[in-house]
Formats: structure tokens, C-alpha cells, sequence
């Protein structure tokens, strides 16, 4: 491992970590640490399963309750970098617990930052945020928008990156910050809107459109987003945002009347209407010009490309998927 970049990547179990983690070691020289809360999953959802594995290295850490250990694998690992994916990462939910959201994602995450201000070895730190910070979306939204959560996650989210960006004013913090738009692709978490629509499309369950579908979203590959987030890692400016996003946004509707196309299905048929999310923006269309001009990054993946990927991650794991839970399960 002599001479690679140390990478930490907080959250590695993650559908963004750990495509993150599967594009640094596909490219190499890099020796790579994952943090999760819960234990390592299987090749099923990691594809960084798929590699020989002898420069990364898995560790079981709740950024909530073991902060000093996790402070200590840090001092020993001393890497040159740390992306933190962490977060508690659903809308929905947050409703019901927001104090939990507002725990992991600005309290622990002030915490993590108070710590590493003062380790030397630490050449930058690349914090994922979300463009729900910024509330509805529409136009081209820059990253110099001005705040308006909707939402207990997105506030959250917020106070954290506001609190991050304390420590770069007063202590000249290596921080990064990447927002992108909505992600996708194969191993995403199953409840998500194109896995989802996929797996009831097979069960013959029928698909439910909140508020009719009509949210304008910018879905993006996920390697699109690692291929930025490295870009972000090893070429970002100190104290910048940086947005990722396709060119153009599409609504969810349109999504699941795409998948039914390609599955062979009426999109009537397979379908109904219910009430919308509280709090749901109607649209999250941001401008990524910033990343394309300063960091040469572009997204490469056709959206078409990329969800006949998903079907076809679905359909070769259909056994297995079939045992997993299709619902979001929360955990505190």
C-alpha cells in the first residue's frame, strides 16, 4: 500500500459509498477504508465485491455512538482523504423522527468536522449533500442559492452543511461539497422509485404515483456522480460546492411510463394515483456548469443505458432480490 492515496469513505455501505469505493478500486492507487454502522453487505447491493480486495479494509462504526473509536481509526489510518456518504438519507421518514435526522445529520457530522480540523494529515474532506437544501428546484439553480428546506431531512442536511462551513471560515477546513440529483442505477436500494417500479412490474403489484407523478426530478447514473465525487476529491477548491446533474430533468410519471415500455406493460394498467408526499418539491433542476468547467467532469451513462441496467441487475438476481424487503426500514 506504500505510496496510494489513503482513501476513508464514511458510509461505505451505501448505494453512492459503495459505487464510490468500486470506482476507486477499479482504477487503482488508492488504499481504501469503509465505514458503516451496520455490518459489510453482500455482492448483491456492493460492487466492490467484485474485486480482489487487498487495498480496502471494512470497519463497523456508528458516527452516533462511536465517535471516539471512530476518531482513532482515523489517527491510525491518517488519510489523505475522507468522503463522508453518511446520513440519515430519507424524506418520508423524517417526519416521524426528525431529532434522529437532525443527530446524524448535523450534530455527529459538527462533531466529525471538530475533530478532524486538527489533523494535519487530511488534504481534504468531501461532505455529499443534497440539492433538497435548496427546496424547489426550478430554473437553473447554482450553488450559491440561497437555503429553503421543505422538509426535516432537508433541514438537517442543511444546518450540517452550514455548520461545516464554520470550520472553513475560522480554521481554513479542507472541506468539499457535492450536490447531486437523483441517483440511480443497478444495487439501489429496492423501495427506490426504479427498482421499485421494476420489481412490481414482475410481481404484478401495482405502482403507486404520489401526487400523479407529476415531480420533475434529474435522475443521473451512479457512476456518473463517483466519476464527479473523485473529481470533486482530487481537484475541488477548498471551501466550493459543486453540483451534479444530467442535462435535463424528467418526471416521475414519465419514469415509470419508460420502464413499462421496456417491460411490456400498460402503463394504465400498472399504475394508480395517490396523494402526495408532505413537503415533496415539485421540482429539483440544478445547474452543474460549475463541475463541467472546473473539474472536467460530465455525466457519460444514457438515462435509457441506465435503466436497462437496473432491469437487467433485477432480472439476473431475481432469486435473491425476492428475499429481500421491498419497503424502506428505518433504522434509529
Amino acid at each position: 500500500m506504500a505510496g496510494k492515496a489513503r482513501v476513508m469513505v464514511i458510509g461505505s455501505n451505501s448505494f453512492s459509498g459503495s459505487d464510490f469505493i468500486d470506482l476507486l478500486l477499479e482504477k487503482g492507487g488508492y488504499s481504501v477504508a469503509g465505514v458503516s454502522r451496520s455490518p459489510e453487505k453482500g455482492a448483491l447491493f456492493l460492487p466492490y465485491k467484485r474485486h480482489n480486495q487487498p487495498d480496502f479494509e471494512f470497519y463497523q462504526l456508528d458516527l452516533n455512538r462511536d465517535m471516539d473509536r471512530l476518531i482513532g481509526v482515523i489517527d491510525s489510518f491518517e488519510p489523505d482523504y475522507v468522503v463522508n456518504f453518511a446520513a440519515q438519507s430519507e424524506v418520508a421518514p423524517s417526519w416521524k423522527n426528525p431529532a434522529q435526522w437532525f443527530q446524524t445529520n448535523a450534530v455527529s457530522m459538527t462533531t466529525l468536522a471538530d475533530a478532524l480540523k486538527d489533523r494535519k494529515f487530511l488534504k481534504r474532506y468531501v461532505h455529499i449533500s443534497s440539492p433538497e437544501v435548496y427546496g424547489t428546484c426550478e430554473g437553473r439553480v447554482r450553488e450559491d442559492a440561497p437555503y429553503n428546506p421543505s422538509t426535516p431531512y432537508a433541514a438537517s442536511k442543511a444546518a450540517g452543511d452550514l455548520s461545516l462551513f464554520t470550520f472553513v471560515k475560522n480554521f481554513n477546513f479542507p472541506l468539499v461539497m457535492v450536490r447531486s440529483t437523483n441517483v440511480y442505477g443497478a444495487r439501489q436500494q429496492l423501495f427506490k422509485i426504479i427498482p421499485r417500479s421494476v420489481i412490481y412490474i414482475k410481481l404484478g403489484k401495482t405502482i403507486e404515483l404520489h401526487g400523479g407523478g407529476n415531480s420533475v426530478k434529474s435522475y443521473i447514473h451512479i457512476r456518473d456522480v463517483s466519476r464527479g465525487e473523485l473529481a470533486a476529491m482530487e481537484r475541488g477548491r477548498t471551501g466550493e460546492i459543486y453540483h451534479l446533474s444530467p442535462d435535463e430533468g424528467i418526471a416521475v410519471k414519465d419514469v415509470v411510463q419508460n420502464i413499462c415500455g421496456e417491460m411490456g406493460v400498460d402503463f394504465k394498467d400498472a399504475t394508480r394515483i395517490v396523494e402526495e408526499r408532505l413537503g415533496q418539491d415539485a421540482a429539483y433542476v440544478i445547474d452543474s456548469s460549475k463541475a463541467r468547467k472546473e473539474l472536467g467532469w460530465g455525466p457519460h451513462i444514457p438515462y435509457d443505458e441506465g435503466v436497462s441496467g437496473v432491469v437487467d441487475w433485477i432480472n439476473n438476481n431475481w432469486g435473491e432480490i425476492q428475499k429481500e424487503p421491498l419497503e424502506y426500514v428505518h433504522k434509529p
